[in-house]
């Protein structure tokens, strides 16, 4: 790609690009949040046609006018935000788009599954997408593409769900296609990682290129230094501010549901802990173990079978969402598409959602949006939301930048509790940063955090009581201060640990021994 330039209302998202990526290896594409790596990428894979530059494949100079262009000269995209139809199957989401490549039925069939084993997808055809967990979704987005005999694949943050386990796979993955002489472009904001697999890096900084880096000879400081100009963060925290009183209790928390079989199975079986003022409850899993479930049960978007969910003392088992918003809970979600963000509506508007009763949003019962649109571009400048203005729609912003609006928007209600899922998920090293300073300086003055992340350093580095979740069960605790991100990875698929206390249905916390 030379000499790439592509221009939005109000915003430059690249200017005068080159990147060079050779046949056969993993080339890794490194930036901050709204540096312009998406839209590079969706220039190449034809999503959006550039105002300037040229791209050449295989010697070749081509042209681009739709994804299906890219995909008939062999390059295949897997999203940051998948593009999956919610109420059709994995096969039928495979097939989408590609019924003449192997027709829709026992042929199509036989391809998945020959895709699946060969890479170790583990992928069930049947099954309704939209009963599938993140990682399970990603999975048949990389099975879409290489069903469409994709030879190139851009990867939008691949790893951001996977435990240390599945990361290793992903990557002997990676070292299989590049043997059979495919091309991975890899994007990613876990520097180590990209060391770790990358044949070379090209960093791009505010839509520029600002230079290429050798793995073999490249530190992870050198790179976050190259990216955004500042040394790699770090999320340890290890002064306590907890105090000995609960802000969350849960007990005995049930709730079952209807697998894509039609079995009924409980997904949360006699979950107990309780969080106190002041601290951060990290909860370590695998995805799919009940992590989601818990979460939704707290917030009210599930009604629990059974057990008691206590906010400062007051009994919300069944009270509404909104009842709990208003109660002090702030509310970063998994999914930021489906949960956090209308995406056809101004940065302003998002700012307004879960808290329309509070102000500033509203005065004396009425709606006050002179008020929210002067607080959205306070919150774009203190939590560096790059967006030309407050009137763009979300669906404008990069993923970290929609993240960045969130965590900004649910920070600024002071809550007294945080349901924190996955809150530094798609974002650069410098927003990382800036999202920890922000939970450890709330947690100072009292916030009780539930904090739920496939990163295991941040859960390591930033909870005070860490517990593991295995098939719906809290079954053991680790210690943050002595647990490493492989012994933390190895007990979440159910293997054993030196350095953790198994346990059964008790709660958790600094409290635990005395509800003995």
């Amino acid at each position: 790609m030379r000499g790439i330039t592509k221009r939005f209302p109000g915003v430059v998202a690249n200017k005068d690009i080159d990147i060079t990526v050779k046949k056969g290896t993993v080339h890794a594409l490194c930036g901050e949040n709204g540096a312009g790596k998406s839209t590079l990428m969706k220039i190449l894979y034809g999503m959006q046609k550039p105002d300037e530059g040229t791209i050449t494949i295989d010697g070749e100079q081509a042209v681009f006018h739709s994804p299906a262009d890219a995909i008939a000269r062999g390059i295949g995209m897997v999203h940051q935000h998948f593009m999956l139809a919610d109420n059709l199957t994995v096969l039928e989401n495979v097939v989408l788009g590609g019924e003449k490549l192997y027709g829709i039925g026992a042929k199509a069939r036989k391809k998945i599954k020959e895709i699946s084993d060969a890479y170790g997808l583990n992928v069930r055809p049947d099954v309704l997408v939209e009963d599938l967990g993140v990682a399970d979704r990603q999975r048949v987005e990389i099975l879409k593409v290489l069903y469409r005999g994709a030879r190139t694949l851009i990867l939008d943050e691949p790893t951001a769900v996977l435990v240390p386990q599945e990361v290793e796979a992903l990557f002997d993955n990676l070292r299989e296609l590049k043997a059979e002489g495919l091309t991975v472009i890899f994007i990613s904001h876990k520097l180590g990682e990209v060391l770790k697999v990358a044949d070379e890096i090209t960093v791009i900084r505010r839509g520029t290129t600002v230079g290429t880096a050798d793995p073999k000879t490249t530190t992870s400081k050198q790179l976050a230094e190259l990216m955004v100009g500042s040394e790699l963060p770090s999320p340890e925290t290890r002064e306590s501010t907890v105090t000995d009183v609960p802000m969350l209790r849960v007990a005995g928390l049930q709730l079952a549901a209807t697998d894509p079989e039609g079995v009924v199975r409980d997904v949360l079986s006699n979950v107990s802990f309780t969080i106190h003022k002041g601290e951060v409850l990290g909860i370590a899993g695998v995805e799919g173990n009940g992590q989601a479930e818990l979460v939704e049960a707290i917030m009210g978007m599930r009604d629990p079978d059974g057990g008691v969910i206590t906010l400062d003392a007051d009994d919300i088992s069944h009270a509404p969402t909104r009842a709990r918003r208003e109660g002090g809970v702030g509310y970063i979600p998994e999914d930021r598409h489906r949960h956090g963000l209308l995406l056809e509506a101004p940065l302003w508007e998002n700012r307004m959602l879960g808290h329309i009763t509070e102000r500033p949003n509203s005065k004396r019962g009425l709606l006050d949006n002179k008020a929210a649109r002067v607080d959205t571009e306070r919150i774009v400048r203190e939590y560096d939301v790059r967006t030309p203005g407050i009137d763009v729609t979300a669906a404008s912003l990069s993923g970290g930048n929609q993240q960045k609006l969130i965590v900004g928007r649910e920070m600024s209600h002071t809550p007294k509790l945080l349901i924190a899922a996955h809150p530094t998920r798609g974002v650069d090293v410098g927003a990382q940063a800036q999202i920890w300073d922000q939970i450890r300086e709330a947690r100072r003055e009292g916030l009780a955090v539930l904090l739920i992340s496939a990163d295991l350093d941040e859960l390591i580095g930033l909870s005070d009581t860490l517990r593991v979740m295995y098939r719906g069960r809290l079954v053991a605790d680790a210690d943050p201060a002595t647990i490493t991100p492989e012994e933390l990875g190895s007990a979440m698929t159910g293997a054993a640990s030196g350095h953790l206390e198994h346990v059964e249905g008790e709660e958790s916390g600094t409290d635990r021994g005395e509800d003995r």
